[in-house]
C-alpha cells in the first residue's frame, strides 16, 4: 500500500503573519490538512475527517515567497482510521537582495515541518480499494 500526494505553492504576503514577513506555522498544517484530504480520497473515495495530530515539529522559518512542497502518506490503514505522515520542505526562496523578482531553486530543500497524525472514514463513507 503506498498512498502519497504532494501539494507545491508559493506562500504569499497574505500567508504573512510576523514581521520580515515570516508564515505563520498553522499554515504549514493546512497544507497537511489539504493533502490529507486528498489521501483520503484517492484511498477511500471520500474526504474522511481529521481527528488528531500525533506529532508536530516546526524545524525552519517559511517567508512570503517561498516555494513550499507539503508531502503526505498513509503509513497505516485500520478499519476506519488511516494513519499519516507529512513533512513540508522550502524549495524555492526568494532573493530580494538580488531584485525584487529573483529567486533560486534550492539544491538541498529544506525541511521545515514535519508532523504526523490520524484521520478517519466512516466505514458507510468507504468506497475505495482495500
Amino acid at each position: 500500500m503506498s498512498v502519497r500526494s504532494v501539494l507545491r505553492l508559493r506562500m504569499s504576503s497574505h500567508d504573512a503573519h510576523y514581521g520580515g514577513n515570516l508564515v505563520d506555522g498553522a499554515r504549514m498544517l493546512a497544507l497537511f490538512g489539504d493533502v490529507a484530504t486528498e489521501l483520503c480520497i484517492l484511498h477511500d473515495g471520500d474526504e474522511g475527517l481529521f481527528r488528531a495530530y500525533d506529532s508536530v515539529e516546526f524545524l525552519a522559518p517559511v517567508h512570503a515567497g517561498d516555494f513550499i512542497e507539503a508531502e503526505g502518506e498513509i503509513t497505516e490503514v485500520g478499519r476506519t482510521s488511516r494513519k499519516m505522515r507529512f513533512e513540508a520542505r522550502k524549495v524555492i526562496r526568494p532573493l530580494p537582495d538580488v531584485s525584487s523578482s529573483a529567486a533560486e531553486v534550492l539544491a538541498t530543500p529544506v525541511v521545515v515541518c514535519r508532523a504526523t497524525g490520524t484521520c478517519v472514514v466512516p466505514l458507510d463513507k468507504q468506497r475505495g480499494k482495500r
